[in-house]
């Protein structure tokens, strides 16, 4: 038999020596004064010893009291909540949910902040994101600064817009619906949600139980009277008897594929959107804001100004929105063609353009249909990627297409970004950046980028 090899004195240390568990510092509190905002719904604050800390629900330039709730010695920043205020800001207000604040829903981010001050802040971290992931200021990307908000949103501090017409309610072991605290599985549960849109609000989810259920999502169509509920069963439950305040139909998550599959009623919503009707499927994707589809399709082709015969690209299409735009604007004699991963949104997609004879959508992930295409030419491009953003490698080959123009909308500002820096190698340049709060009280927006060569004058 061979001998083992002899263990190094390392080695030996390492097993007479058991390795100790970092320290957690959880529950620890620090005074400080609290710097810039950062992305994320935070801001950034040091101790005394210098360790970063990321404190949510405060603001720029107050004296806090932080306690954290992620993070142990030797880590590289610590999540904190500002649990005392020492020192005001004058953007500060009292959160008007009751359910906002350290520990509780996390949902939203600046209940506590005038909304004037959220959407500066906003612009705050779109502006450091373009500068520090694009190397672009924000009179280089094209925009002013503003952060604009969405028709009917600008309202005095202390009242909220009722925004979102999609909202998942999480469903504890009792069977009461609530929503999740932040970065946790915990559940904060609620009698009514601010931000809800009235169509949501109106149906009740809040007002009975949910034996049973994992989650209920409520969805609230723009345009249409179609409510919809889809439900999410604990392993081996059955499915309650849905009685609500308001004409629902009725889909359930299956435990076994994952698949959303219809209970009663019709397995759709109809949203409205630039004078068109789309059916949305399954819970399928579509902008959470009422007024988010029209705010976009109208700044996406004021960038880009599609002409008759045009060929376009509609990339990450989802259900269509905005190749259904396009193919208004380039007529018979233009070209459409959409890429969509998820299948049932292709489906939809397919439905709702159908009576566009130049518009083709093709299901699969866009750096592997597109190459397959055969395209090498196009007039313009909408790419409305998911929040990682398109990457290299796309905008790589999009940047050789020769577009005219192309239209970038994008929900992180840090993906937004980063594939600027992408363009801007492949040789296109910012021409116009617009921001809107499309996510009052929460950290998000929405941008649409456009783009033209960079050789074109402005």
């Amino acid at each position: 038999m061979q001998a083992e090899p002899k263990k190094s004195q390392a080695e030996q240390r390492a097993v007479a020596e058991p390795v100790s568990e970092p320290v957690s510092l959880v529950g620890e509190e620090y005074e400080v004064e609290v710097g810039p905002v950062a992305h994320g719904g935070h801001c950034i604050a040091r101790t005394s010893e210098g360790q970063v800390l990321f404190v949510r629900h405060t603001l720029p330039g107050e004296r806090v009291v932080a306690r954290v709730t992620e993070g142990e010695e030797g880590a590289r920043f610590l999540r904190a909540d500002a649990v005392e205020i020492l020192d005001p800001s004058k953007d500060r207000i009292e959160a008007p949910c009751p359910f906002a604040g350290p520990g509780r829903c996390g949902g939203c981010d600046w209940q506590h902040a005038k909304p004037g001050a959220q959407r500066r802040l906003k612009g705050e971290v779109v502006a450091e994101q373009l500068q520090r992931l694009a190397g672009l200021t924000p009179e280089e990307a094209g925009w002013d600064g503003t952060v604009m908000p969405a028709e009917g949103d600008k309202l005095p501090a202390g009242q909220v817009p009722s925004w979102r017409t999609r909202v998942q309610f999480a469903v504890d072991a009792d069977g009461r619906a609530g929503l999740r605290r932040h970065r946790s599985h915990e559940i904060e549960p609620i009698d009514h949600c601010m931000i809800a849109a009235e169509g949501v609000s109106e149906l009740g989810i809040e007002r009975r139980d949910w034996p049973g259920m994992a989650t209920v999502e409520a969805i609230a169509a723009t345009g249409s009277q179609d409510r919809q509920v889809i439900l999410t069963p604990r392993p081996g439950a059955r499915l309650p008897i849905v009685e609500l305040d308001r004409p629902v139909s009725v889909m359930r998550v299956e435990e076994k594929d994952g698949g959303v599959h219809r209970v009663h009623g019709r397995p759709f919503v109809r949203e409205r959107a630039d004078d068109r009707t789309y059916r949305v499927g399954s819970g399928g994707f579509w902008q959470v804001h009422p007024k988010a589809a029209d705010t976009l399709v109208t700044a996406v082709m004021q960038g880009l100004l599609p002409r008759k015969g045009d060929m376009a690209l509609d990339l990450y299409c989802g259900v269509g929105l905005f190749a259904g735009a396009l193919a208004d604007r380039v007529g018979d004699q233009g070209a459409v063609l959409g890429i969509e991963s998820g299948k049932r949104a292709v489906e939809d997609a397919r439905h709702n353009l159908a009576a566009f004879d130049r518009v083709r959508i093709e299901q699969g992930k866009v750096e592997s249909v597109l190459p397959r295409t055969g395209i090498d030419e196009v007039d313009l491009i909408v790419l409305d990627p998911p929040r990682a953003g398109a990457g290299r490698k796309t905008v790589q080959h999009l940047s050789t297409l020769g577009a005219r123009r192309i239209a970038y909308v994008a929900c992180d500002p840090a993906a937004l970004a980063r594939d600027l820096g992408y363009f801007q190698d492949g040789g296109y340049r910012v021409r116009t950046l617009r921001v809107f709060d499309l996510f009052p009280m929460t950290h998000h927006v929405e941008c649409v980028a456009i783009l033209e060569p960079a050789g074109k004058g402005s």
